[in-house]
């Protein structure tokens, strides 16, 4: 069986959420939600959560996963609001931990952030499969823009995370503590070992020269035109580009803000004494 796909672009961050379901029950699973967030003020709002909640009740869906392709670093995950509203269990890699002891040394969070993955309510292993419905989720490890990556194969589509991107716009980068070029490309073809039909889903768009916003695509097609990794590229040609590439790329703008959350599972810090909570930002550390 396939999976039916419902897409949501939040386009505050390019950021592209999915509500996938089984066709034969009310079963489905959220991947990649979105936070607002203002980065000049420091509000959040749950606006883009409030559609993909609307929708499920629409639907009457029962959420099994809240699912979370790596720790990202553009955008806040909402997960914690849509558990809050729709229960189920938030699911991430299991290599999450090497992300959280990286940046709690970059953050110099103390005991208040452990770096042990407890703040999921389950880590994936490479292989790991699960039942939604009459629909078969396998994890695949994707690591090389993040050492955490995976991707989800359900049915006959790939939620490929950051992996990659439409085949006009190319790849993710690898210049981000754990990231690695050459790791990237080996995970990127594994993706596209899949059948040629087969559906890959990306978690941002750009729409690079002014074309529509799109973030659906299958392997052949990304095997033919993408920019940065078609057939024929060897791997020692990519790493060449990505590392050349990425050395020109200025972060992202809500990199502080997001990974300190988005490495708690989206929680956000405790309120302190004067009931306000604060985020830190670590000065010439990136």
């Amino acid at each position: 069986m396939n999976p039916e796909v419902k897409a949501f672009f939040h386009k505050p961050t390019f950021t592209v959420s999915y509500v996938v379901m089984d066709p034969g029950s009310k079963k489905a699973v959220i991947i990649d939600s979105a936070l607002d967030y203002d980065n000049a003020s420091g509000r959040t709002a749950t606006t883009a959560a409030e559609e993909i909640i609307d929708f499920v009740k629409e639907r009457d869906l029962e959420i099994e996963w809240i699912l979370e392709t790596h720790v990202h670093a553009d955008h806040l995950t909402a997960a914690p609001y849509l558990q809050e509203k729709l229960g189920s269990k938030i699911g991430i890699g299991k290599v999450v931990k090497t992300v959280q002891e990286t940046f709690k040394k970059i953050y110099n969070f103390g005991d208040e952030v452990s770096a042990d993955g407890s703040q999921f309510q389950h880590l994936f292993e490479e292989g790991e499969q699960l039942e939604i419905g009459g629909l078969t989720l396998e994890v695949i490890a994707t690591p090389g823009h993040t050492p955490a990556c995976i991707a989800y194969r359900i049915g006959d589509a790939i939620f490929v995370g950051d992996t990659l991107f439409m085949p006009d716009y190319g790849t993710a980068r690898c210049d981000f503590p754990g990231g690695d070029a050459r790791t990237l490309y080996r995970s990127i073809r594994k993706i596209l070992s899949h059948p040629p039909e087969t559906r890959l889903f990306m978690c941002h768009d750009y729409g690079p020269d002014g074309r529509d916003f799109a973030w659906e695509t299958t392997v052949a097609e990304q095997r033919e035109k993408n920019i940065h990794i078609h057939d024929g590229i060897s791997e020692e040609d990519f790493v060449k580009m990505r590392t050349e590439r990425d050395a020109t790329l200025s972060m992202p703008t809500l990199i502080i803000p997001s990974i300190q959350v988005n490495m708690r599972a989206g929680h956000l810090p405790e309120a302190e004494a004067n009931g306000t909570a604060y985020l830190k930002v670590p000065l010439n550390a990136l």
